[in-house]
């Protein structure tokens, strides 16, 4: 599977933004969908996870009171809805696919990546 990460750009502190991560090669109905970021200078660190079915999601600390996790498989995409957004949100955010049924916080669990999109949140 293919993914590809889009809506980032810049936004000023307590705005929102949707990002997308649309799935080509094979259903991605077949994967648990991750999310994952990168500040500059800082490790990659996870934001939220989604089971196949949407049924299930779990999310990075402190993150869960702003940002919602969807999917729509009839659309082969993945969504991070992001609310009230911090400059300490600034980053690359990816998205990640793995076959494994579990909602994963490791990086290294997940098998297919995008490239990344960038998010700024302005002060």
């Amino acid at each position: 599977v293919q993914l590809q990460a889009s809506g980032g750009g810049v936004v000023q502190a307590g705005g929102s933004l949707r990002l997308s991560c649309a799935a080509s090669g094979r259903s991605l109905s077949m994967y648990t969908v991750g999310w994952f970021r990168q500040a500059p200078g800082k490790e990659r660190e996870f934001v939220a996870a989604i089971n196949w079915s949407g049924g299930a999601t779990a999310y990075g600390d402190s993150l869960k009171d702003r940002f919602t996790v969807s999917r729509d498989n009839a659309e082969n995409t993945a969504y991070l809805q992001m609310n009230t957004l911090k400059p300490e949100d600034t980053a690359v955010y990816y998205c990640t696919a793995t076959r494994e049924l579990l909602l994963l916080r490791s990086e290294g669990r997940y098998d297919y990546w995008g490239p990344g999109t960038l998010v700024t949140v302005s002060s």
